[in-house]
């Protein structure tokens, strides 16, 4: 009894070996990209930006900061109102009420200046395919306004980035679609733009293409300012450093993706696999602890899955260090990370339920008959 004691003791000091570099490692996952961005501004900006189709609210007062630099996923279902919101920060379609600016310019009232400072490239990607690839970018570089002497310098550098130059004299419509997307992009490049905004770069690839334009937009990360809108989520696991997610036309969450995964759930898992002998007992009543399931292995050794209470910290040094004050042997010990899939699916639900509370709050309308005339004799 009195070892239980001294084990229940121990595991409710918090552990002092070792924290500081744990914490340290953990700040630099969630806080933390990989460029440094600190002395870069916040190039995209909206402030209660809300867009009503008739009765319909298609985005509903959001507001969104993306920091220059960064690549941002705009992450939602089908109808959240992510191309709605698209279309208002590029200047193609006028908000309801709210603003927005680029780069500090108001997109409303300095929309051709705001259009020199975007990218876009839309989700169906407009090209006119009788042309060779050369003579569209010459073509968009027209329309761009490019001066002709840096007009060929500016299409090199597309091609190069792009990795156009071993179709440059082909046909854009004998292209595949994973070229013609890289075209797309390369006009979207051609007058240096600081931000680029991409709606649903990669629809209708195949995984060899995807892995390609993945690459060159984590590349591109590096010099632009992206917001990547996409409704797959592994694509925004693989490619940016924040990720807002939008449902029924609010934004439901927003950080690092080890933020959302922190966020998905309260409830963490720890897979523990130890000698048989080390009873599960001694878990029981442990603070933090809510559950525990024992799985036999082979040769006397255990797997434990420890179920932490809602909101405990990270238990993976107490585990570690009992297990050695029990005198045993840790083989194996890892957290159970939520994914961001399972994330996705708890913020829509909560929204949604979030949105039919709301509703069910709304005073009801009671809608009057109308009026029929009697019928004469």
């Amino acid at each position: 009894m009195s070892d239980h004691m001294t084990t229940v003791e121990a595991w409710t000091r918090s552990p002092t070996h070792g924290n500081a570099e744990i914490s340290s490692a953990a700040s630099k996952r969630a806080g933390a990209p990989a460029r440094n961005r600190s002395s870069l501004p916040t190039m995209i900006v909206a402030t209660a930006l809300t867009k009503r189709f008739g009765r319909l609210t298609a985005v509903d007062a959001i507001d969104l900061e993306v920091p220059g630099g960064s690549i941002v996923g705009f992450l939602g279902p089908n109808g959240a109102g992510k191309s709605t919101t698209i279309r208002m920060i590029c200047g193609y379609t006028a908000p309801t009420s709210g603003t927005i600016t680029i780069d500090k310019l108001d997109v409303q009232k300095r929309r051709m200046e705001v259009l020199r400072k975007i990218g876009y490239l839309p989700e169906s990607t407009p090209l006119y395919t009788e042309m060779r690839v050369r003579e569209y970018l010459k073509f968009r570089a027209q329309l761009f306004g490019i001066p002709s002497k840096k007009r060929k310098s500016a299409i090199e550098y597309v091609l190069r980035r792009c990795w156009l130059n071993d179709v440059v004299r082909r046909p854009i419509g004998q292209l595949s679609k994973g070229y013609r997307q890289r075209v797309g992009l390369a006009a979207a490049l051609l007058h240096k733009p600081p931000v680029l905004i991409l709606d649903e770069p990669t629809v209708g690839l195949d995984p060899s293409q995807i892995r390609e334009v993945r690459s060159l937009i984590r590349e591109l990360g590096g010099e632009h300012t992206v917001l990547l809108s996409s409704h797959i989520l592994s694509e925004v696991e693989a490619v940016c450093d924040r990720v807002l997610i939008i449902a029924g036309g609010r934004i439901c969450a927003e950080g690092t993706i080890d933020q959302l995964r922190t966020r998905a759930t309260k409830t963490a898992h720890y897979v523990l696999e130890t000698e048989s002998r080390i009873e599960t007992s001694l878990f029981d009543g442990l603070p933090y602890v809510a559950s525990v399931e024992r799985t036999a292995l082979e040769s006397g050794w255990q797997r434990l899955t420890i179920t932490a209470k809602a909101d405990a910290p990270d238990l993976r040094e107490r585990l570690a260090a009992m297990v050695k004050r029990l005198q045993g042997t840790t083989r194996e010990l890892h957290r159970e990370a939520p994914s961001l899939e399972q994330l996705f699916v708890q913020v829509i639900t909560d929204s949604a339920r979030t949105k039919l509370d709301r509703d069910d709050k709304l005073p009801l309308v009671e809608m009057k008959k109308p009026a029929t005339k009697a019928k004469g004799r």
